[in-house]
């Protein structure tokens, strides 16, 4: 497992080395031994999966205020997404950076998102399915977001949703926040 930090705070690309053979190949997603070396204090409570049939379906930019906050640990199990960090952390160095990365199931890296940090991404490929390991239950009452296309983040993104709910669609951009 390689762990290297983004230039944002507190997140991190992982890459998860497949080892390969006559059968297939076998790749470890998740080891704590890995993430405690690195410094991260991260112990997965919960998994979750979304399923993307369409290409350019977008979900996001999502988080959890505290106390409810989470961390989450982002993979791609089939096809690829344009996967997004956005640093809403008050008194944060990188607060309003972002951070894109392309995932995908064949590659095997993952996105690490700390406390504060919101999520989205935009599926790159039909039937993308985005596995998720995160350190705390899904609160609906902490649920929080902000616009995919606010200008005051300036996110570039490798195209415009064919897909997106209304929820992700009328978020308030960071002036309304």
């Amino acid at each position: 497992m390689q762990i290297q930090p983004t230039p944002l705070a507190g997140v991190y690309e992982i890459a998860f080395p497949a080892h390969a053979d006559a059968r297939g190949s076998f790749r470890r997603t998740w080891c704590a031994d890995s993430f405690t070396a690195a410094g991260i204090v991260f112990t997965p409570v919960q998994a979750s999966q979304s399923r993307n049939p369409a290409r350019h379906t977008l979900r996001g930019m999502h988080w959890q205020a505290e106390p409810q906050g989470e961390q989450k640990l982002v993979r791609v199990s089939a096809g690829a997404i344009f996967d997004v960090a956005l640093d809403l952390r008050p008194g944060s160095p990188t607060f309003r950076r972002w951070h894109g990365v392309h995932l995908d199931a064949a590659a095997g890296r993952s996105l690490f998102l700390p406390r504060g940090v919101a999520h989205g991404f935009l599926t790159l490929s039909a039937e993308a399915v985005v596995d998720y390991l995160i350190d705390a239950p899904h609160a609906p009452e902490a649920a929080r977001g902000v616009r995919w296309n606010d200008p005051a983040f300036g996110i570039l993104w490798p195209g415009a949703p064919a897909v997106i709910s209304d929820r992700d669609a009328h978020w308030p951009v960071m002036s309304d926040a």
